[in-house]
């Protein structure tokens, strides 16, 4: 599989972690509505063995989400997310603190308490849009940020997959939120065009097509694509998992530098 072509780093509270192949970010779902695996890991038994198991298996980083933001999906009170959460990031510090830990929320608070329990990584599907405050808690922390694309919320946002130029009204959103961040102090972004995210079937897959495009930002570039409806649709719901890596295969061929999935172990193989 394709090896970066320079020497990147991440810097996360002042010091420098390098790597210079694609990097496999785990998924952990901690609600009960998750479209993949909802339930299944919101326990904090469950979730910390999940963990433990993603590590074994050659993850990079885990990213812990508290908040459903599927198609459709209606978001929980902060408290909720919170509470989702908290547990499994306390533990984390003690049982795996080498690991690199993420927190999914586009909530300010959210990314506050959990930078402060060490948090490393803070992935906001909303680029700042839903938290005015969100920029400046990410500023305070100097930790990376995952910039996404999106439209609307994700209760609405497959109404709104009306665009001009796909691409362009990509580029031009993270032109001006990567001037903004900017703005903040804040350098280390990756970006996530956000695949399902107000795109539809063929949207998605002209995302993957010129995935090539995002590079003129020179930041990391991160794919979110595992094992969502466009797949199924693709490839059948008993081939999610095939088609997952298939795509993959095709994002890391153009120019991806994070997958973010629900399968480590088959993407691990893929990347060696």
């Amino acid at each position: 599989m394709n090896q970066i072509s320079i020497k990147r780093s991440f810097n996360i509270r002042g010091n420098l972690f390098y790597y210079d192949k694609p990097l496999i970010m785990g998924i952990l779902n901690m609600t009960p509505d998750s479209f993949y695996d909802g339930g299944k890991f919101n326990n904090l038994d469950q979730a910390l063995i999940k963990i433990e198991n993603m590590i074994k298996e050659g993850v990079s980083i885990i990213d812990i989400g508290g908040c459903s933001t599927r198609p459709g999906s209606d978001s929980v009170s902060l408290d909720e997310e919170w509470n989702r959460i908290k547990d499994v990031l306390y533990q984390c510090k003690i049982k795996f603190p080498n690991t690199f830990i993420s927190v999914d929320t586009f909530r300010s608070e959210i990314a506050k308490r959990s930078l402060e329990e060490g948090v490393h990584f803070i992935n906001d599907i909303s680029g700042g849009s839903y938290d005015n405050k969100m920029f400046k808690i990410i500023s305070n922390y100097k930790v990376p940020y995952i910039l996404m694309h999106i439209k609307g919320i994700p209760k609405n946002m497959m109404e709104k997959t009306s665009y001009e130029n796909l691409i362009i009204e990509i580029l031009n959103y993270f032109r001006e939120k990567i001037e903004i961040l900017k703005n903040y102090g804040i350098n280390d972004i990756i970006l996530d065009p956000g695949f399902g995210f107000a795109k539809d079937f063929d949207q998605n897959f002209e995302i993957l097509n010129k995935l090539d495009s995002f590079q003129i930002f020179n930041l990391p570039i991160l794919v979110g694509l595992s094992r969502k409806s466009f797949i199924k649709k693709k490839y059948g719901m008993e081939n999610s998992l095939k088609g997952t890596i298939e795509l993959n295969k095709i994002a890391l061929k153009n120019g991806a530098e994070i997958i973010r999935v629900h399968d480590v172990k088959e993407h691990v193989n893929i990347i060696k």
